[in-house]
């Protein structure tokens, strides 16, 4: 069983992941974090849960940023299409 598959099924994994990511992004190791929320947008678009969709990819978007790299940081903008939800991550 992947990772992945694993969140699929489990909403709880899901939350662990998404905690990971967020502890991980919070300590600067972005390159964690952007794993654990990839998972976690996987796992969003599998279950076709847009909001979740949407708020993983401007969490990975966020930590691109943070990474200097701006084109993959739009990319996931783009994904989440803020400009229809200001204010989704407070």
């Amino acid at each position: 069983m992947t990772a992945v598959s694993r969140v699929l099924n489990d909403i709880v994994s899901l939350r662990m992941s998404h905690c990971r990511a967020e502890q991980a992004a919070g300590a600067a190791q972005y390159h964690l974090a952007v794993q654990h929320y990839r998972a976690c947008l996987e796992a969003a678009e599998c279950r076709q849960d847009c909001q979740a969709v949407q708020f993983f990819a401007l969490k990975l978007s966020g930590c691109y940023e943070q990474m200097g790299l701006p084109e993959k940081a739009a990319h996931f903008r783009a994904l989440a299409n803020v400009e229809d939800l200001p204010g989704l991550l407070g």
